[in-house]
C-alpha cells in the first residue's frame, strides 16, 4: 500500500514537472506596446519632422530595435482622410524615438496611422496619433 501511494505521488510529481518545462516562456503582448507622440501641434510646412517614442508600458523603457512596416498621414480628423502627404522615414538620432519627414500643406487635423513589429514579439503593434498644424 505504502509502496502504491509512492509511486502515485511520483507519477504526479513527474507530470506536474512536465508541464512547467513545456509551458511557452510568457511573452509581451502587444498592448504591452505603446506610440506617443513627442509633439502633437508643428507648423503647416512642406519641412516638418515627426518625432514618436515607442515605450514598452512595463518598464517605461524606449523600444529601439522595433520595425516600422505601415506608416501614413492623412487629414481623417478632419473629414478628409484621402487628403494625405508623403511620409519618409528618417534616421534615428535617439533610442527608442523614430523619425519622420512630410509636408503639412494645409492647417487642420492630421492622423499619423503606423504599424509596427517589436523584435521577439508576436502580433503588431498599431497606433492612430493626431496631430495638430497650425499657420
Amino acid at each position: 500500500m505504502l509502496k502504491r501511494s509512492i509511486r502515485r505521488a511520483a507519477l504526479a510529481a513527474f507530470v506536474a514537472c512536465k508541464l512547467v518545462v513545456a509551458a511557452p516562456p510568457a511573452l509581451a503582448a502587444v498592448r504591452d506596446y505603446e506610440f506617443l507622440l513627442l509633439q502633437t501641434e508643428f507648423r503647416a510646412g512642406d519641412d516638418v519632422v515627426i518625432k514618436v517614442g515607442l515605450i514598452d508600458k512595463r518598464a517605461g523603457t524606449p523600444v529601439s530595435d522595433a520595425v516600422i512596416f505601415a506608416r501614413r498621414i492623412d487629414m481623417a480628423p478632419d473629414g478628409m482622410p484621402t487628403m494625405d502627404a508623403p511620409l519618409q522615414v528618417l534616421p534615428p538620432e535617439e533610442p527608442g524615438v523614430y523619425r519622420f519627414a512630410t509636408a503639412l500643406l494645409m492647417d487642420g487635423g492630421w492622423e499619423l496611422s503606423l504599424a509596427a513589429k517589436v523584435q521577439g514579439e508576436e502580433g503588431t503593434v498599431t497606433a492612430k496619433l493626431l496631430i495638430t498644424a497650425v499657420p
